[in-house]
C-alpha cells in the first residue's frame, strides 16, 4: 500500500529466528524432480499480503486435513534483507517509530487475530495520540483555519474535558455534517465486516470486482469520495477542510479518490486506533516462521515462466526453482519481473509518500506562532499544490525544547525547506514509499488470477483500498483460490472469524 529501505532494528538473533532452516534451499532447476513430491507454492514478497497468504494455506489445509504432513511446501522470496514489506520501523536517536504502515482499526480482525496468535502486544500508535487532548490544526499556508484546544495534564478527567470542548469546536464548525460522515462510514466498514463471515455464506472470488459487488462496495470504487459525500449530505466546508485532510495525511491524495478508498481512509482516523508494540513488521515476521515457509532473504525474483506443468522463477542470484502455482504478493507498477507468457494487467501509478523524520525543534514563526507550546501537535493541511508538506506530526515529547516530528510529503524535503520549517534538527531520516495506488474511479482491477492456471495476485486488491486488513483479506481469499483450485480442496471448515445464525459478525480467536 513499496521497497524499505535496510533498518537499522534487525539484529543477528532476529534474523536468525525468521531464517528457517529451508532458507537456504538447493536451487530447484531441474524439472525431473520425483512427481510424488509434495508441490510447491512460491510466493513473491514477505510484507503482510505475502505472509497472510502463507499463513492461511497452512490454517485452511492442516484444518481440513487428517494427516499432519505437509500437503505443500512453501517459499517466500524477498528482495530486501528483512521482512514486512511496506511494515517497517525507522530508529531516530535510539528510538524506534513506524515507518511505514502504522495503524489498524478495531474492526480489523484478521490483524487483531494475528497479535493473539502470535502473543504480541498492542498500543496507541504514537505517545502523543494517547492522550484525549491531542491537538490537530488544518493549515492553509498562512494562518490555521482551525485549531482544537491543548492542555498537557496527567489527569485524564482534565483530558476528558479537553476532549469535548473539541468535539464541541468541531461541531460549531462542521455541524451535523459530522454525524452524516460517522454514518457514512459506519455503513462502508459494516460492509467490509461480510469478509469475516463463515465458508458457508462466504464464497471463493475469482475476481477483484466479484468480491467487492458480493459485499455492496462496488459501486463506491465507480465514484469518486466528494461525489459520494455530498450526496448523502456532508457540508462543502468539511469536505474542503476535515475530509480533506484525512485523505491527504491517510493516501496522499485530495478527495478525488475513489469512494472506497476514501471510506477506508476515513475510517482510519477514528477513535480505538493501535498498532503492534514493537512494530507492526512483526505480524509478517510471526505468520513466515508459524508458516514453516522455506525464507529467501536478499533474493528477487526477475522472472516467471510456466513451462507447462509448473512455473520456473529465476532470482538475480542466479537460482532456479520450480514452482506449481506462484503468488505475486507485491505491487507489480515499479517491479521488472518479466513473464512468459506475458500477462496484462491495468497500469497503475503508485502514489509515492515520502516520509521524513526529524529530532529537533519546530521553527514557530513559520506558522506565526511565538512560542513552539503553541503548534497544534498534528499541523495537517489542505489540498493547494504550493504547501510543501502534507502533515507535520509529533511522535515524542522529550522535553520541552527536544521533539521527534514525522512529516509526510508529496516530494522529497530538501535541507534548506527542513530548515525553514525547524529553529533545530539534530537528526533527518528520509524515506521514500510507493505507498499505495493513485486512485482514481471509476477503478479498474488486475486480476486475482493472472493467466488462468495457477499464478495468483493479491496485490490487484489494492486498487479498492489499501490497508493492512485489506490486504490481509485479499490473501485470505487468494489462499482459498489455490486449495479449491489447484488442490480441489473443499474447505468444509468454519472459518474462525464468522457469523452466527442471525448473521451477525463474530470474532473468535484462531
Amino acid at each position: 500500500m513499496v521497497s524499505p529501505l535496510s533498518l537499522s532494528f534487525f539484529t543477528f538473533f532476529l534474523f536468525l529466528f525468521l531464517s528457517h532452516p529451508q532458507a537456504q534451499a538447493q536451487s530447484q532447476s531441474d524439472p525431473q524432480s520425483p512427481t510424488n513430491d509434495p508441490p510447491t507454492i512460491c510466493i513473491i514478497g514477505s510484507g503482510i499480503s505475502g505472509s497472510s497468504v502463507a499463513h492461511f494455506l497452512r490454517l485452511y489445509s492442516s484444518s481440513s486435513s487428517s494427516s499432519n504432513s505437509n500437503p505443500f511446501s512453501i517459499h517466500i522470496f524477498e528482495r530486501n534483507g528483512v521482512v514486512g514489506g511496506r511494515m517497517a520501523t525507522v530508529n531516530v536517536s535510539g528510538q524506534t517509530f513506524e515507518a511505514g504502515a502504522s495503524i489498524l482499526h478495531p474492526k480489523n480482525y484478521h490483524a487483531v487475530n494475528y497479535t493473539e496468535l502470535l502473543g504480541l502486544k498492542n498500543k496507541n500508535p504514537s505517545s502523543s495520540s494517547t492522550s484525549d487532548s491531542f491537538s490537530l490544526g488544518i493549515w492553509d499556508g498562512q494562518k490555521f483555519v482551525f485549531k482544537t484546544l491543548s492542555f498537557s495534564s496527567n489527569i485524564p478527567f482534565v483530558d476528558k474535558i479537553v476532549s469535548l470542548a473539541n468535539s464541541l469546536l468541531m461541531f460549531v464548525r462542521y455541524g451535523f455534517s459530522l454525524l452524516r460522515m460517522q454514518t457514512f462510514v459506519e455503513g462502508t466498514v459494516n460492509n467490509f465486516l461480510k469478509y469475516y463471515e463463515r465458508f458457508e455464506s462466504r464464497p471463493v472470488f475469482e475476481t477483484v470486482d466479484e468480491m467487492l459487488k458480493w459485499a455492496g462496495l462496488y459501486n463506491l470504487t465507480t465514484r469518486t469520495l466528494q461525489e459520494e459525500l455530498i450526496d448523502v449530505g456532508l457540508s462543502p466546508l468539511l469536505i474542503k477542510e476535515l475530509v480533506t485532510v484525512i485523505t491527504r495525511i491517510n493516501y496522499g491524495q485530495s478527495v478525488s479518490i475513489s469512494g472506497l478508498a476514501g471510506a477506508v481512509s476515513l475510517a482510519g482516523s477514528g477513535g480505538g486506533l493501535w498498532a503492534i508494540e514493537g512494530g507492526n513488521w512483526q505480524m509478517a515476521a510471526g505468520l513466515i516462521n508459524r508458516s514453516d515457509a522455506a525464507l529467501h532473504l536478499h533474493e528477487e525474483i526477475d522472472s516467471v515462466s510456466y513451462l507447462g506443468e509448473y512455473y520456473e522463477l529465476n532470482s538475480t542470484k542466479g537460482n532456479s526453482y520450480k514452482c506449481e502455482v506462484t503468488v505475486v504478493a507485491t505491487p507489480l507498477d515499479e517491479l521488472n519481473i518479466q513473464f512468459t507468457p506475458p500477462i496484462s494487467i491495468p497500469k497503475r501509478k503508485l502514489q509515492h509518500t515520502h516520509a521524513t523524520f526529524v529530532r529537533g525543534l519546530l521553527n514557530p514563526g513559520y506558522f506565526g506562532l511565538d512560542a513552539v507550546s503553541k503548534i497544534p501537535e498534528l499541523v495537517a493541511t489542505l489540498e493547494d499544490p504550493d504547501l510543501p508538506f502534507t502533515s507535520i506530526s509529533v511522535l515524542k515529547k522529550h522535553d520541552e525544547k527536544d521533539f521527534t516530528y514525522k512529516i509526510f510529503s508529496r516530494e522529497p524535503m530538501a535541507d534548506i525547506l527542513l530548515d525553514s520549517f525547524f529553529s533545530v534538527r539534530q537528526e533527518t531520516i528520509r524515506i521514500d514509499w510507493g505507498a499505495y495506488p493513485h486512485y482514481n474511479a471509476p477503478e479498474e482491477f488486475a486480476p486475482f488470477i493472472l493467466d488462468d492456471r495457477n499464478l495468483y495476485y493479491v496485490n490487484a486488491f489494492e486498487n479498492a483500498a489499501s490497508t493492512m486488513e485489506t490486504s490481509a483479506v485479499a490473501a485470505e481469499n487468494i489462499a482459498r483460490l489455490i486449495l479449491s483450485r489447484f488442490f480441489s480442496q473443499v474447505l468444509l471448515i468454519s472459518s474462525n472469524l464468522g457469523s452466527n445464525s442471525d448473521g451477525e459478525i463474530l470474532h473468535v480467536d484462531l
